[in-house]
């Protein structure tokens, strides 16, 4: 079957997402041994990885619109081959402040993957197609996660705790060959037919691919928008859900549930499919509702509060006695988190043009991992000095006043006429 080059890229993002969780992930399979060997307490374990999303915050505000200026194809040659070496530096940590500013480090580095990812999709898909595409994309997220425990758990069993951030780390080199020599815009693409090449600029504004980016300082410019505060802050309110499946679910399961890493290794893929097929999901019942005569507003906002409604079983996770019904519920839980980011994640693709995606994205998700930096922090000291008990109430409602406050901040989601 002959695919359409745009969703060769779309599978290609995928693929480098799903490297680049694994890299995020390896700490987290890796914790409860890292945890015991070198005597980490919990309040050290999560600020470890707030470390992690502090950097990458930080990191979207200045690569954001580096993107936009270095364009997508140079901006993943650059980011890999730094966020590979940061991972892979990992096998040589030693105590808390060695893997505090080893996380900070691939925390910095990776922030270059999803602002550029997005940007590929406003550059190469049609609107209607975009919340597919972006689906495509974030279910490498998921598939990071599928991946990892099985892998990394049974390269720390058979080889040792650092051969989890070595495989990973290589992994981004194999993937950066390909990239470079399967990636080009649509404009200049050797493979493209005229057909798709039409289909792809017709529906994008004239100048979006060639116009100047603007300047690192110019990205105040955009904090005019009343659309791009309901962009920070909806991300604000709702990343720590999603990042703390992703930093504390092993621990959770060793502690709580009386997992050991096998049992561990075997089950913490679950939630991560369903996030996987909710991201995929969403994302083809974007694009079917568009296609149906649905405006991108209704289709959008429609989907993320559907999916918002859902996440509140995080809840009943963990006041389940059952592990097979609380993981269960947990998987529900991502199924509609990822559910509501392939809509969520596509607004700035929606609200501005090619040019300037990878620099809203960038504040966009500076702000989401902000909140997320908060949220696992914090997971760390409640659930040592109290129980998971409130984190999992907060997981369930931080969706909700997320899909809220897009209703009352992004009145219509169109492209803004600058």
């Amino acid at each position: 079957m002959n695919i359409a080059v745009r969703w060769q890229i779309a599978m290609l993002l995928c693929l480098i997402t799903t490297i680049n969780y694994m890299d995020r992930q390896a700490f987290a399979v890796a914790g409860p041994v890292i945890v015991e060997r070198f005597g980490l307490s919990n309040t050290e374990f999560g600020a470890i990885g707030s470390a992690f999303l502090f950097a990458y915050g930080i990191g979207q505000v200045i690569i954001g619109p580096l993107v936009d200026r270095l364009g997508t194809k140079r901006s993943f040659r650059l980011a890999v081959i730094a966020w590979s070496i940061a991972g892979m530096l990992h096998a040589i940590g030693r105590g808390f402040w060695s893997f505090f500013s080893l996380r900070a480090l691939l925390g910095f580095t990776e922030a270059m993957n999803l602002p550029a990812a997005i940007k590929a999709v406003a550059e190469w898909f049609p609107r209607a197609e975009r919340s597919m595409a972006v689906g495509v994309v974030t279910a490498g997220i998921g598939l990071g996660a599928i991946i990892a425990p099985p892998l990394l758990g049974w390269l720390i069993v058979a080889f040792g705790w650092q051969w989890a951030f070595i495989v990973p780390g290589a992994a981004g080199f194999v993937w950066l060959l390909i990239w470079n020599a399967r990636y080009d815009a649509p404009e200049t693409h050797a493979g493209i037919s005229g057909a798709e090449r039409e289909l792809i600029l017709t529906d994008r504004d004239a100048e979006s691919g060639h116009a100047d980016a603007p300047p690192l300082t110019g990205i105040v410019r955009f904090l005019r928008y009343r659309e791009v505060w309901g962009l920070m802050l909806s991300r604000l309110v709702s990343d720590g859900a999603f990042y703390f499946f992703v930093a504390w679910l092993p621990l959770y399961l060793a502690q709580e549930r009386g997992f050991d890493m096998t049992a561990i290794a075997l089950s913490v893929s679950i939630p991560f499919i369903a996030a996987d097929l909710g991201s995929l999901f969403g994302g083809w019942l974007g694009t079917r509702l568009i296609r149906a005569g649905w405006s991108v507003d209704r289709a959008r906002k429609s989907i993320i509060w559907i999916a918002a409604l859902i996440v509140p079983c995080a809840l009943l996770a963990v006041l389940a006695e059952s592990a097979t019904v609380a993981m269960a519920l947990i998987a529900a839980a991502m199924f509609a988190i990822q559910m509501k980011a392939s809509s969520h994640f596509t607004i700035p693709a929606d609200l501005f043009p090619a040019r300037d995606v990878a620099t809203i994205w960038g504040l966009f998700g500076a702000v989401g991992s902000l909140g997320g930096t908060l949220f696992v922090a914090t997971a760390g000291w409640v659930s040592e000095h109290f129980s998971y008990t409130p984190i999992f109430a907060a997981v369930g409602v931080m969706h909700l006043l997320s899909a809220l406050i897009i209703q009352l901040m992004i009145p219509k989601i169109e492209l803004i006429k600058q």
